[in-house]
């Protein structure tokens, strides 16, 4: 399997207004791919295709050569941040990690403490979400994308709230997961937070995409 995610023409629209106009993307295993553009112009809309919860008009969506809608209705083995997390306000971060890796019994406490000490959160720290600040939560939905050890990672926006310490340690956790074999997809609206990271850059403007960069 050459392409880990495929997607080929996807379209998208509501309405008259065009979501995704004719999209085509490949990536490869343990590349990381970044889709820059304002917002409004398809990043997330593509992303939610790729993750199942929205169907596309026309075209197709590969991830491991399982066609989403059709043979699954979402990825195998992804981690997820789109948009915001819905967090249990009351309790710790360790808590609600600890309660969504209960649901899916994939992932053991040893695996969601490790998570959170990878973004530089404290397990131990009883503090309710509710009383995090934007770049603590942020943290802690990344921590929640890896910590069931996923093969791919899709994140919307993840240097969202992170002052310029939590970004770089986003980075630098990234280009590990990287070195391990994952396939990772970031969409942010600042190219110059992503350029450094990436394998490819791709632009979407009104729901077409360009290429920008490639890795030499």
């Amino acid at each position: 399997m050459e392409h880990i995610i495929e997607v080929q023409s996807a379209t998208k629209k509501i309405n008259d207004k065009v979501l995704l106009g004719d999209v085509n993307l490949q990536v490869k295993k343990g590349e990381i791919i970044g889709i820059i553009g304002r917002n409004g112009s398809g990043k997330t809309v593509l992303f939610k295709c790729i993750c199942g919860f929205m169907k596309l008009d026309t075209g197709k969506i590969l991830v491991n050569d399982r066609e989403i809608g059709k043979n699954c209705n979402m990825p195998k083995d992804t981690g997820i941040i789109i948009e915001s997390p819905g967090f249990l306000p009351a309790y710790s971060g360790y808590r609600n990690l600890l309660f969504l890796a209960d649901i899916k019994s994939r992932a053991k406490r040893e695996k969601v403490c490790e998570a959170m000490k990878q973004v530089g959160l404290e397990p131990d720290n009883k503090k309710a979400v509710k009383t995090y600040s934007m770049g603590m939560k942020q943290r802690l939905a990344i921590a929640q994308a890896i910590m069931e050890d996923q093969n791919i990672l899709i994140l919307d926006e993840p240097m969202n709230g992170l002052d310029d310490g939590g970004v770089e340690d986003t980075r630098r956790l990234l280009l590990k997961l990287r070195e391990q074999g994952k396939t990772i997809l970031i969409a942010s609206h600042m190219k110059e937070d992503i350029d450094v990271l990436c394998d490819k850059v791709f632009r979407m403007e009104k729901g077409k995409m360009s290429i920008v960069q490639t890795a030499e």
